[in-house]
């Protein structure tokens, strides 16, 4: 069954190889956005540290400190009411207030854009605002072109489509690279399929180097396709996971109070979801679009496997206050724990600045298979040099 499975192998190469190729190379700054943002647009996204605090510490938001910021924005004309509150995770981090954009709602071609304003959690004050979503290769918008070319394809939900495909060759690749690589069962084959020598002959260091480095890249390519289609397409992943392990069921959360009932303050609702994890930090807010929507508050706990924002959740309701469902990742059934992995694996940072470097590093591996792919692809269809014949004597 080779032949077909080198024909499959070629051609999926051939097709999604330029697709993989530039989700490898934004993948790896992605590694790094935050820090590259911050790089980019320090004047946006870094204020003083608050006082008696060492820029860099980790830091934790009073409800207080949020109402505050919120009431701040509420209060100007050019702001108003945020849909969503992004918190300063370290001491010098800026308060980040999402708008939706009415006029601009996503679409199958394209990516809704959103309205970011930076707040100095300390004095209050608005460090600037840009748009995210928006193609461009300015300062402010780089760190968003690469997210929405990484996750969309700068094409809306048809790129989210493409890249769902994608994963699913990126896939197959892996697992069909994998039987073309096995060798014989004897030392010296094995030995021979893991090694890469020049020794002065270009074509069969290419070979050797696509080969072998196949082998040791299959593993981590496996679990970037798996997550990739996760996060593109859950819709094809969540039924097979759910058909060996137990997930919780989907659904959205809507108040339980009645729809006149006075809506708590966002103070409130962050302290009710605080309440519910003591020690963990509160990440993002999500505040009610309409009326019947709750509170949606993030949290991030201290041993929790993802970092950043975090995946723990609470719904508050938007009229008395209570807690209408919680995530705590660190308790969920077999299948979300599961499903927990993906995103910590996708960028690294399961393991740490070890763990964002090997990714970052990682994301050029797509452009040496596909450019030593598309070098045996030339060398095995050249046309070879026909023998001259000479006319008998």
């Amino acid at each position: 069954m080779k032949p077909a499975i080198r024909f499959v192998h070629l051609w999926a190469g051939l097709i999604f190889g330029t697709v993989l190729v530039v989700l490898g190379l934004t993948g790896s700054a992605l590694a790094w956005m935050h820090e590259l943002d911050v790089l980019l647009n320090p004047a946006l996204l870094q204020v003083a540290p608050p006082p008696g605090m060492a820029r860099g510490a980790a830091m934790r938001v009073a409800p207080a400190t949020m109402q505050a910021a919120t009431l701040r924005l509420l209060r100007d004309a050019r702001y108003g009411r945020p849909s969503q509150l992004m918190f300063p995770e370290r001491a010098g981090d800026v308060f980040v207030a999402w708008y939706r954009d009415p006029k601009q709602l996503a679409s199958a071609w394209n990516v809704a854009v959103s309205r970011q304003v930076m707040l100095d959690p300390a004095t209050l004050a608005v460090t600037g605002e840009r748009t995210w979503g928006e193609f461009g290769f300015s300062r402010p918008q780089l760190m968003s072109t690469l997210f929405h070319i990484h996750r969309y394809l700068v094409a809306g939900e048809v790129g989210k489509t493409v890249i769902g495909v994608t994963g699913l060759a990126l896939l197959l690749l892996a697992m069909t690279g994998i039987v073309l690589w096995w060798p014989r069962m004897t030392a010296a084959a094995i030995k021979g399929a893991l090694t890469v020598r020049h020794g002065g002959n270009w074509p069969r260091f290419n070979f050797q180097l696509h080969r072998a480095g196949g082998f040791f890249a299959a593993p981590v390519l496996l679990v970037l396709a798996v997550s990739g289609v996760y996060f593109n397409m859950p819709q094809w992943v969540l039924p097979v996971v759910g058909a060996v392990a137990t997930l919780t069921p989907a659904g959205k959360t809507v108040n339980r109070s009645a729809l006149d009932a006075a809506p708590v303050t966002p103070h409130d609702a962050m302290v009710a979801a605080q309440a519910q994890f003591p020690s963990a930090r509160v990440s993002r807010l999500a505040l009610p679009a309409k009326p019947g929507q709750p509170y949606e508050i993030r949290l991030r706990q201290p041993d929790e496997l993802r970092a950043g924002d975090g995946a723990t959740r609470v719904s508050i309701d938007a009229g008395d206050a209570t807690v209408l469902r919680t995530v705590d990742p660190q308790r969920a059934p077999a299948g979300d724990r599961f499903l927990s992995w993906m995103y910590p694996l996708h960028t690294g940072e399961a393991f740490g600045i070890a763990g964002r470097t090997f990714i970052g590093i990682f994301g050029m591996v797509p452009l040496m298979f596909f450019v030593s792919g598309l070098v045996i692809w030339i060398k095995l269809h050249r046309p070879k040099k026909r023998k001259a014949r000479f006319p008998a004597v």
